[in-house]
């Protein structure tokens, strides 16, 4: 059993996306039996499939992610001849819970934040497909035997984070008594044992405070003293309280534990403070737990000591008689029955279409950007991004470097050449491949 809440408690993940890359266009030419000398009809490529992040109500951790952390997406199919084109690689929509946040593993920026069951956001494009040789047919070059490659997909790891979604955060240390509170508050039904750390994962509960009207708890899993600098978990439990509108603190006034109620308090604050101070503006309500096991004289005592030294109100009740956990639920009701719920995020329809998404397309650079330099050989070579973008981008076979120098010629080939000092015979390289230039 322990082994099965250790998995649940997983709230991060690392996974590598890659969309599919874009099919190539077809060099063809139309060859009939009384059309022996037909045009071009070579087909573009389909683009490459797309990598979606949807959130889910069917998902409550990232553990799979633990397991399966690659994703790939289809690449598109290549053209074909009779201007037949490739079809469309398959997308691949990955599940995770809401409450998720994306972001790029390497640049840290925030990609999405899902918090609405069936929010969906792209986070690799495919690549847009090759075109094929009939669309390079011109008034001075009727039969093209050059097409293009599909365009790569774009490709990124990506960093997953959940933080739950709960309006109420009921927080406090081990065997207080929260997993009895949210089962008798709410429609939670918690494992409950009476040893520490029997909780290892957020619990959620509804509670409906009308007929149409309610709120999302979340059961926050023990804090120990350390938990802000990441001992026995800290910083899993404390990311889960950041989203949440209010804290209810709940302390064992009876001292079961034998630990100062008082100081557990004390302790409690601190770890927020020190993980993130805005924890502690968060709304709060006091709860002393386990009253029902305390004589009147000495409960009245404990209630006026707690204010006597923190300034506080404390609620005494008892979750295992349900004393006083009505009248939680109102103070609760009264500090967030203005502002809208979680829960009601999680009523939308989670079966929506996938986003319109266009595939990744590269802009060709300027003819002449590109240079030349003598190498220690004594060889001239060009390179630069005209270079690079052209013998990715084209697609020939025996034509393919003339269909490629035509190109860089637009940009000043010959010139920058002579201009580096090259005579007739010498070697020219371009794309590791080598030339003899002649005038």
């Amino acid at each position: 059993m322990l082994a099965n809440d250790q998995e649940s408690l997983v709230d991060t993940g690392r996974i590598y996306v890659k969309a599919g890359d874009g099919g190539n266009g077809a060099v063809s030419f139309r060859r009939e039996k009384y059309i022996p000398y037909g045009g071009p009809d070579g087909g573009d490529g389909g683009s490459g499939g797309h990598v979606f992040l949807r959130a889910s109500n069917s998902r409550n951790t990232l553990y799979e992610f633990k397991h399966k952390r690659k994703f790939l997406a289809q690449d598109g199919e290549n053209g074909g001849g009779s201007n037949m084109a490739g079809r469309k690689g398959r997308d691949i929509v990955i599940l995770v819970p809401v409450g998720t946040i994306a972001y790029d593993a390497e640049t840290g920026e925030t990609l999405a934040d899902l918090n609405r069951p069936g929010e969906t956001v792209v986070l690799a494009r495919g690549g847009k497909g090759g075109r094929g040789n009939a669309r390079f047919t011109s008034s001075t070059n009727q039969a093209p035997k050059a097409s293009e490659n599909g365009e790569p997909g774009e490709e990124l790891y990506v960093r997953l984070e959940l933080k739950i979604l709960a309006d109420v955060a009921l927080i406090g240390f081990p065997n207080v008594g929260k997993s009895t509170l949210i089962s008798v508050v709410s429609n939670a039904r918690p494992k409950i044992a009476n040893y520490h750390f029997t909780t290892l994962s957020p619990n959620l509960g509804v509670v409906m405070a009308t007929e149409f009207l309610g709120y999302i708890v979340a059961d926050v899993p023990g804090l120990i003293k350390g938990a802000h600098q990441g001992i026995g978990l800290g910083h899993s439990f404390l990311r889960h309280i950041e989203r949440c509108k209010i804290l209810v603190h709940l302390l064992d006034i009876a001292q079961t534990e034998e630990r100062d109620f008082v100081q557990d308090y004390f302790d409690i604050r601190y770890e927020l403070e020190f993980y993130r101070t805005e924890l502690l503006e968060k709304p709060e309500i006091v709860v002393g737990n386990k009253s029902d096991l305390l004589a009147p004289e000495l409960l009245n005592e404990r209630v006026k000591l707690f204010k006597e030294k923190t300034g506080k109100e404390i609620l005494p009740i008892s979750a295992a008689t349900s004393r006083g956990v009505e009248d939680l639920k109102r103070l609760i009701w009264n500090v967030i029955g203005d502002s809208e719920s979680f829960l009601n995020r999680l009523k939308v329809e989670e079966d929506l279409p996938l986003p319109v998404v266009e595939p990744v397309v590269y802009t060709a650079p300027e003819p002449e950007n590109f240079k030349v330099e003598k190498d220690s050989r004594g060889r001239f070579v060009v390179s630069g991004p005209a270079v690079d973008f052209y013998f990715r981008k084209i697609k020939a076979q025996k034509f393919r470097d003339r269909f490629i120098m035509d190109k860089l010629e637009k940009g000043g080939l010959t010139t920058k050449l002579k201009n580096a000092g090259i005579e007739e015979g010498d070697t020219v390289v371009i794309d590791d491949r080598e030339y003899v230039f002649r005038e």
